[in-house]
């Protein structure tokens, strides 16, 4: 297949029923539930995208095990020309949605990029786990499969490991072993996409403790495994027809998000990558070159949507001329400088990017590092400053059902703005609603915090492998300037 296309993925989501719960009902269908439908939609445009002339070459640049073009995610970069690529193409796929999809395809496309780039890593514990994971990402790849992943634990009691939990299958583990596989039960969050991916990835974050063995596992299985279910939050959006002039962003863009729960799952030993391995497990994040992957794309996907939510601010203001005051002006311009230095480091991890022992090209994680640690604090800070631009006049726009109503003259008249009429502004206003008032924007803005982990862990492993003997040095210097205390003995 290569390159399969919208209508592909939908039919494909349809063959292949799985079981997720919304609101206590059972959903039959998600390409027809009146909320992830809408998502579904969405990414099948992106699947689209690939096979359009206009973005082919930039989406589709990569090759299968066929030498039919695939997912520009699953290059694996050896030329600088590469990267730029790949670039390119989360760039047009983050400018189709916004940014707003955090779990676009092409996400964890790249990161299963990365995982075949550090194949040699799951040699470790034998051969056939490194076949396993060359033949499932040449699996995905060949076949476009949309995937997501759950990485964390259910939030049960965060003060003891997963073996120490009151209940030993609160968290997913391994209950046996059989002839066919691996038997799991338990429960990870937090799949994002879920209910309207292909499959689903599961491994650990690197904090797993001995005893946790049983628990020290990487697999995949497609999300239509009997005994796998999803109870997913309840959509902020309903399905409305009238959803997409209220909600121009919400009702096109929301991502589902589900907890798992695996129910005595079967697991294929061909599907096992890491099984019941503390060490390997832990050491998987240094042991291949996953954080330089993925963060290419979150960077370029955390710039549109920063640039997004920046505009809107620059939109908002002119609408009602607030950008003439001072304050106004150094919000916005705060975030535009925060714009510029995000762009910079995507471009100088690429420029100092180096060959890995296996010829690879791997960016520079340090400047992507930073962008992680910058974002969880930049972003919701651009979203404050929108909410004050905006002041009041964002609690008071009208509905969409108000211009045909007695009152719509009232609407023409009172809701222009400065250097807009009142359509234009109350489309401004709710636009900037979308990103800064609602339950939506809610999520956006959890989900920038926390969407590669603890802020506050990341902030500390920047004093842990941060460049910090170039700092010391100086001060190393300067302090030597100073000379030894005159008439000290020594």
């Amino acid at each position: 297949m290569g390159v399969r296309s919208g209508s592909e993925y939908l039919r494909h989501l349809q063959a292949h029923s799985r079981e997720v719960w919304a609101e206590g009902q059972r959903v039959e269908d998600v390409t027809r539930h009146p909320a992830f439908g809408r998502t579904a939609a969405q990414v099948a445009r992106l699947y689209d995208l690939q096979a359009d002339p206009a973005h082919a070459k930039v989406l589709a640049a990569a090759s299968d095990s066929r030498g039919r073009p695939c997912a520009t995610a699953f290059l694996v970069p050896k030329t600088r020309d590469d990267l730029r690529i790949r670039r390119a193409a989360f760039e047009t796929v983050a400018e189709q949605t916004f940014g707003l999809l955090g779990r676009s395809p092409d996400f964890m496309n790249t990161m299963l990029a990365a995982f075949y780039d550090g194949r040699d890593y799951f040699r470790k514990a034998g051969a056939r786990f490194e076949d396993n994971l060359v033949r499932y990402v040449e699996h995905v790849r060949d076949n476009d499969l949309f995937l997501t992943h759950a990485l964390i634990t259910p939030q049960n009691d965060r003060s003891k490991a997963s073996h120490e939990q009151v209940q030993p299958d609160l968290h997913l583990g391994v209950v046996r072993e059989t002839d066919e596989g691996l038997i799991v039960r338990g429960a990870r969050m937090l799949a994002t996409m879920g209910p309207v991916a292909d499959e689903v990835l599961i491994y650990s974050l690197p904090m797993l403790k001995p005893g946790d063995e049983r628990y020290a596992v990487a697999f995949a299985l497609p999300l239509s495994t009997p005994g796998l279910r999803q109870i997913a939050r309840p959509p902020f959006e309903k399905g409305l027809a009238r959803d997409h002039y209220e909600h121009p962003l919400a009702s096109r863009f929301e991502e589902p998000d589900s907890l798992l729960v695996f129910d005595d799952v079967l697991v294929p030993w061909d599907r096992v990558f890491i099984n019941q391995d503390v060490e390997l497990s832990n050491g998987m994040y240094g042991g291949t070159a996953v954080r330089q992957f993925t963060a290419q794309q979150t960077s370029v996907r955390g710039l549109v949507k920063l640039k997004l939510v920046t505009g809107a601010m620059i939109a908002v203001a002119r609408a009602i001329k607030a950008d003439i005051h001072l304050h106004v002006q150094n919000m916005i311009g705060e975030c535009l400088d925060a714009v510029e230095m995000v762009e910079s480091c995507i471009v100088r991890a690429e420029l100092e990017a180096e060959a890995a022992p296996n010829g690879t090209l791997r960016p520079n994680l340090r400047p992507y590092h930073a962008i992680r640690t910058f974002l969880p604090t930049i972003y919701p800070r651009a979203v404050e400053y929108l909410q004050k631009i905006g002041a009041g006049g964002l609690l008071m726009m009208p509905a969409e059902s108000d211009f045909s109503s007695p009152v719509a003259r009232d609407v023409l008249k009172y809701y222009q703005g400065a250097a807009t009429g009142s359509v234009d502004r109350i489309r401004i206003f709710k636009l900037a609603w979308d990103l800064c008032g609602d339950a939506f924007a809610s999520r956006q803005m959890q989900y920038e915090r926390y969407y590669v982990g603890d802020p506050v862990r990341l902030l500390a492993n920047s004093y842990h492998e941060g460049n910090r003997s170039a700092c010391t040095a100086l001060v190393d210097r300067a302090l030597a300037l100073a000379g030894e205390p005159a008439g000290m003995e020594r």
